[in-house]
């Protein structure tokens, strides 16, 4: 959408991250191994960026995008690692991975998600989180932006403000919400009356598909563009911008 009085968002990209905390057994001990050792194997993925719970900044890595308070507990179930990704090809090594050994992805933006979905989980997890992944371009003279999926709105609203005074985004007004969930999710917002949700502004978007390929509105299809917006990103793929 252009608009004289708002800046559109063409690409958004969400990944989410899950932690559970979960009984060691021999077949899920070799599980986690495997997927560990297939992550170590990528030469896409630096080692910095994968957190377990033997690391010292595990728990606090957990907790920085943990917002609803009652998930914050010994028996909120943890993730067996946490990826968080600086670049796109670490989020492809991360599903491939965790496909091929049968772990499941959680994917993070702001962890906002009113049941923890992001973050928790009954089954062997890992959390992909994004918080890394927050660029922003704004191009005022096109009126559209681009923006990672790790980026919050309130620095969206913020790297638009210094661009223009003229334009906007709409969306929500909780200033820590992560772009990622909260544009897949729909984002209402005291905009939308006039300009609509935030996904009924965005012109394309980069995702992870299941077999690690990236895909843009074009490659995957205009069911699948459909269903990202409003549908949640982390159920059909890892949107990545």
């Amino acid at each position: 959408m252009k608009d004289s009085n708002s800046a559109t968002l063409p690409l958004v990209t969400i990944v989410l991250f899950l932690s559970l905390s979960w009984r060691a057994t021999s077949d899920s001990s070799s599980q986690v191994d495997k997927f560990l050792q297939c992550l170590a194997n990528s030469s896409a993925l630096m080692l910095e960026s994968i957190y377990t719970p033997s690391n010292s900044s595990f728990e606090s890595a957990l907790q920085a995008y943990i917002r609803n308070h009652r998930f914050l507990t010994p028996e909120t179930p943890k993730s067996v690692a946490i990826v968080a990704p600086t670049h796109v090809s670490h989020v492809q090594a991360t599903v491939v991975c965790a496909k091929d050994n049968g772990v499941q992805i959680r994917v993070r933006s702001g962890g906002h998600d009113y049941e923890g979905l992001s973050y928790r989980s009954n089954v062997t997890f890992v959390i992909l989180d994004m918080f890394n992944l927050r660029s922003i371009d704004v191009d005022v003279d096109n009126e559209v932006a681009f923006v990672q999926a790790g980026a919050t709105i309130g620095e969206l609203y913020y790297k638009i403000a210094n661009q223009s005074k003229d334009h906007a985004y709409p969306a929500g007004v909780c200033l820590s919400l992560g772009t990622g969930g909260h544009f897949n999710g729909g984002g209402y917002g005291n905009m939308m009356r006039k300009y609509g949700l935030s996904v009924d502004n965005i012109l394309d978007a980069q995702v992870v598909g299941a077999d690690g390929n990236i895909l843009d509105q074009a490659s995957m299809g205009k069911d699948l563009f459909w269903a990202i917006r409003g549908g949640g990103g982390a159920s059909f793929a890892v949107i990545v911008s």
